[in-house]
């Protein structure tokens, strides 16, 4: 194996050498293509081929990159890709001379051109360029990979995402809807009157969310900071201000392991509403996926990884307990203290993290999570959470032990959290120093005591509610991708070891 791959290297070191060559002698000739500095294209492959009847016979200036070529005599073919497309031209020593034609043979593939002709159509009915005059713009160096049968490594589509684009077209397309499903969100958010906003990535405090920070240092100030793992308490902090309805759409940072759903940093969509609670977040929570789907995908009926699922509003509602008994038979209402929950996850094989965990709420969580999730292929909120872990979160007036907060789960996986959102100081203080001691016990995902938020509380926070959904989940699940990293277009990777 070590031999082939030292042979393939050798080729390719042996196929630059030759392009560098060819560079070299055309540099010498005075026809540097690296001088060029523009180029005027007057239409896309994509225009010229969705309206034919518009540019036959007409003259166009297309550009892009050689990803075939047929070489025959005095007459050859070549195609390039553009941003949208491929097209086909038609290129003869006739139309371009002998000397232009001569060179346009020894361009290779992955050499960027540009091609000024008449648009027609070949006896095999291919839409076409008949070449007039082309242009090398860029020369490439380094040939595509796999002779251009494809990238199929899923690492190294990851780690050179340049070349997966060109090799793979279809791997584009996933990033256009990507930017469709975004710019849809923004739309609907601000036809309900929410104002974008932006607030630091770097903070002095790392809180929002129970997450391992990445920790940094400020050279000038000489202090340590935390890229942030949430946008919620500055979102907060403009709602106690005066704004009634804000968002952002941002990049966070969780310091934790990676897999097929989580990434170091991905990206967060956080609203905040005065005077909305968290039944109003269900409701813009449907809003959001059902409308983006309708308008991206043109349907609300979708299948993810072999599922069929329906984002057609009225999503079921349960309550965490009530979906626990609803599985298991186990109704934690008859369950009133920490020891009797305690014994319970221990009689069935439920393992408890640490000594911080052993409370009647944490149990409900840590046996949601054993039997529930995975069963919630369609749309569903669980609510009610218990407050152990629902630090932000305003309490049940039903039963102070839970909270107004519900996640929404699909296809077994949670895609977004809310709150009604904790607006009283006094309380907040409180759930902040449990944190801190869970902290101080070896927990370094538990929050950190924010004594300016405190004193915007004090000021005075509405009743509000909260949403975070995570937009690279909803495009995984718009696109059916398997992986975060292929909604991802610069995924983090592990560095390579070049020893």
């Amino acid at each position: 194996m070590q031999e082939n791959n030292k042979e393939q290297e050798l080729d390719i070191n042996q196929l630059m050498k030759i392009r560098r060559e060819k560079l070299q002698e055309m540099q010498e000739a005075g026809k540097d293509p690296f001088e060029i500095t523009k180029f005027n294209r007057t239409n896309t492959a994509g225009e010229i081929k969705n309206n034919y009847e518009k540019y036959e016979q007409k003259d166009v200036t297309v550009c892009g990159r050689i990803i075939a070529k047929r070489i025959m005599g005095k007459a050859s073919f070549c195609t390039i890709q553009d941003c949208d497309e491929r097209i086909q031209s038609y290129v003869s020593i006739n139309d371009l001379g002998e000397e232009a034609y001569k060179a346009f043979k020894t361009w290779d593939i992955g050499d960027i051109i540009g091609i000024t002709g008449f648009v027609f159509k070949t006896r095999t009915e291919e839409i076409s360029v008949h070449a007039k005059e082309v242009t090398l713009l860029s020369k490439s160096l380094r040939p595509l990979p796999e002779k251009f049968h494809g990238l199929k490594d899923p690492d190294l589509r990851y780690r050179q995402r340049y070349t997966d684009l060109i090799v793979n077209p279809e791997v584009k397309e996933a990033f256009i809807l990507r930017s469709k499903i975004i710019s849809e969100v923004r739309k609907i958010l601000e036809e309900k009157g929410y104002l974008e906003v932006e607030t630091p990535i770097l903070n002095t405090i790392s809180g929002g969310a129970t997450a391992r920070p990445f920790i940094t240092h400020h050279n000038a100030l000489d202090i340590n900071m935390y890229l942030r793992i949430a946008l919620e308490l500055n979102l907060k902090r403009l709602i106690v201000g005066g704004f009634d309805k804000v968002y952002e759409i941002g990049r966070v940072f969780r310091n934790e392991g990676m897999d097929i759903r989580h990434n170091p940093e991905f990206t967060m969509l956080e609203l905040y509403a005065a005077y909305q609670d968290y039944h109003d977040m269900m409701n813009i929570t449907e809003e959001i996926f059902s409308r983006t789907a309708k308008e991206v995908l043109g349907t609300t009926k979708i299948n993810y990884q072999g599922q069929d699922i329906d984002l057609t509003p009225n999503w079921k509602r349960i309550t965490m307990i009530d979906s626990i008994k609803e599985v298991t038979g186990i109704d934690f209402n008859e369950i009133q203290t920490d020891e009797e929950a305690v014994a319970l996850a221990k009689e069935k094989n439920i393992e408890i993290p640490d000594k911080t965990k052993e409370t009647r709420g944490d149990i409900i969580s840590l046996f949601f999570d054993e039997y529930v999730e995975k069963t919630l292929i369609q749309p569903t909120f669980i609510y009610d959470y218990p407050v152990e872990i629902s630090p932000l979160a305003k309490r049940s007036k039903k039963d102070p032990r839970l909270t107004e907060r519900f996640e929404v789960f699909i296809g077994g996986r949670e895609y977004g959290n809310a709150f009604s959102e904790l607006n009283d100081p006094i309380d907040q203080y409180e759930r902040f120093k449990k944190q801190v001691e869970a902290r101080e016990a070896g927990d370094d995902e538990a929050g950190m005591m924010d004594e300016d938020y405190i004193q915007a509380l004090e000021i005075g926070l509405p009743p509000t509610g909260g949403l975070g959904i995570g937009i690279d989940r909803l495009i995984m699940l718009l696109t059916d991708a398997t992986s975060i990293r292929d909604v991802l277009l610069f995924p983090t990777m592990k560095p390579l070891n070049n020893a």
